[in-house]
């Protein structure tokens, strides 16, 4: 590949995209992400693409050498034939993104939306993972019921990835984002060993930290949160009406008041700074990414900072 990655979807001033991924960001991403997928992967795994595992790659029949426990007694009576069950190695590991596309990610007042940012994410993590023989899976949630695209591996794993996200852009559907029902969803999916992102603005109730607690226990999950400056702080405009985006509830605000905007900048820090300390305190890696300046470079220092996985 060269140039840049680039989801191809029309772009308009309400759905500006990620924007470029440059090349050599994607290089330094792409070291990154292997080490981290080699750190999971189960020390005693074959480097063919055949071997021990979980999921099933064929029945063949039997021949002298093959391990005796791998005998598929079904198969064998049926044809009277022993047959032997191979397994799709544990260097075939598989990544799963799970990406938020609930209504609160349609906001955004710097470049882009928290929209525009997750897709980058999801485009440039599926881009990498889906490489080398590895398998790369999606989740979205946020509009009802989750959507799945099973881990497949190289272009059908990626092609996977882009379909999703030209179908899903933002939700318009109201009500709270529940976390945790995705966490366990997840949980239930994920059988075998694997690397997680959960990119999401993490709004909405708290209800995620025991599902959340289980999936980090089975797999390396980095929770990626995707802010905007103006849910941090109120500018000077007056009087405004704030609206939920998932729930439709409205307030009323007077932000000409200095007392106000102090008391609402306080809370929002408070607020994140317990987020961040939950997630710390689960043991999942926790990265910020904002609306404004170069969230690709931030994405790419964060992977480069921890070299090895939790084990």
């Amino acid at each position: 590949m060269r140039g840049t990655l680039e989801l191809a979807v029309e772009r308009t001033p309400a759905r500006p995209g990620p924007g470029p991924v440059p090349d050599a960001v994607l290089r330094a991403l792409d070291l990154t992400v292997r080490r981290r997928i080699e750190g999971l992967l189960a020390g005693e795994a074959r480097s063919s693409s055949l071997g021990v595992g979980t999921e099933l790659a064929q029945v063949r029949p039997y021949e002298p050498g093959d391990d005796v426990r791998q005998i598929d007694w079904n198969v064998t009576a049926r044809t009277g034939q022993p047959h032997v069950r191979v397994h799709v190695a544990e260097r075939a590991l598989a990544s799963w993104l799970l990406l938020d596309t609930s209504p609160s990610m349609a906001f955004g007042t710097a470049d882009r939306r928290k929209a525009d940012v997750a897709e980058g994410v999801a485009l440039a993590v599926g881009h990498l993972a889906s490489r080398r023989g590895n398998r790369i899976g999606l989740v979205s949630f946020g509009d009802g019921s989750p959507r799945v695209v099973p881990p497949r591996q190289g272009r059908a794993g990626l092609l996977g990835v882009l379909l999703e996200l030209r179908r899903a852009g933002a939700s318009t559907a109201r009500g709270a984002t529940s976390l945790g029902d995705i966490f366990s969803f997840a949980a239930r999916l994920a059988r075998q060993r694997a690397l997680v992102f959960c990119v999401s603005d993490f709004r909405g109730p708290r209800d995620w930290r025991r599902s959340l607690l289980e999936l980090s226990a089975r797999h390396d999950v980095v929770a990626i949160e995707i802010r905007d400056r103006r849910e941090q702080e109120l500018p000077d405009v007056g009087e405004l009406w704030l609206v939920d985006p998932e729930t439709g509830r409205q307030l009323r605000v007077d932000t000409g008041r200095r007392a106000l905007r102090e008391r609402f900048a306080t809370a929002a820090a408070a607020e994140r700074d317990e987020l961040a300390g939950t997630l710390r305190s689960l043991g999942v890696d926790h990265l910020v990414l904002s609306t404004a300046g170069d969230w690709v470079r931030s994405l790419a220092t964060f992977l480069r900072g921890r070299k090895t996985v939790r084990r």
